[in-house]
């Protein structure tokens, strides 16, 4: 939602780096002041440098922009797609096997975004487009969840995430001038108390806890936080903004959510002290 409300502002790129630069100073700032470890060799810095780009500035570049024609609700169910994406490349990238019953409960979700993804965005060209960007994004963030987990092992938390987010504002800021030249930004005051919470809470905390969800759980696990999103989307969408919520959209939130329990109490391969996972780890070790 707070997205939405920014883009109505300001061009889309423009509004992601700028959110992006405030929450990398304040990661980096935090992770100096308090000596955090930083990337220590060549292949730490070359993941750092490959998710600004993917799991922070393409993604989020579509996102950004695909919320000036979708409505935040219907950004949030596609997006929930993402613990498939991340099941099915899983085995593909980690040689790890995931449950299969865990695989059908979120085909049956996929089934339900289709049907809401048809009946939802086809009588507009723009919507429809936008909900293509959705998908782009989800998918390249589904694949960087997974990379992540392989390469950044012993990366800080701090100082991974807000490198990430300086590299990825850059290559936005990139984009704006190459694509929102001609566009002005109207720094009204609801886009920047939407911008402040985007800041705070969708960058500098989300990602931190995500990261140290990540090392708890599976990827595909820690992905079906994307399924619980939809509703306080919606619910907020519809309350605030008076966003349409039409039946297939209540009827897809019922189905992927249902897929949340399944999924979550498959049990999965224990994982030994080796696997740390993305950006999580103690300052000790």
């Amino acid at each position: 939602m707070a997205i939405r409300v920014v883009v109505r502002d300001v061009p889309p790129l423009e509004a992601a780096a700028v959110r992006f630069f405030i929450a990398a100073a304040l990661l980096l700032g935090l992770a100096t002041a308090q000596k955090r470890r930083w990337p220590r060799d060549e292949q730490q810095w070359k993941a750092v440098m490959i998710l600004s780009l993917t799991i922070m500035a393409i993604p989020y570049g579509l996102l950004f922009w695909a919320e000036q024609f979708v409505t935040s609700g219907m950004t949030a169910v596609l997006f929930s797609a993402s613990p498939l994406c991340v099941a099915l490349l899983t085995p593909l990238l980690m040689k790890r096997k995931v449950p299969r019953d865990a695989v059908f409960a979120m085909l049956v979700a996929f089934g339900g975004l289709l049907v809401l993804f048809y009946t939802g965005l086809g009588g507009s060209s723009r919507a429809l487009l936008g909900g293509l960007a959705v998908l782009g994004a989800m998918l390249i963030s589904s694949w960087s969840v997974v990379f992540a987990k392989q390469r950044l092992h012993e990366v800080d938390p701090v100082a991974g995430t807000g490198l990430q987010l300086l590299f990825g504002a850059v290559a936005l800021l990139w984009g704006t001038w190459a694509l929102e030249a001609h566009r002005h930004a109207v720094w009204s005051r609801s886009a920047v108390m939407a911008t402040a919470f985007l800041t705070l809470f969708g960058s500098c905390a989300a990602f931190v806890v995500y990261y140290w969800l990540l090392k708890k759980m599976q990827p595909y696990q820690a992905a079906t936080i994307n399924l619980v999103v939809p509703v306080v989307a919606v619910l907020e969408g519809a309350l605030l903004l008076r966003e349409p919520v039409p039946l297939p959209m209540v009827i897809a939130i019922a189905v992927v959510l249902g897929s949340v329990s399944t999924v979550l109490r498959l049990r999965t391969e224990p994982q030994d002290e080796e696997g740390r996972v993305l950006m999580v780890g103690r300052q000790d070790e």
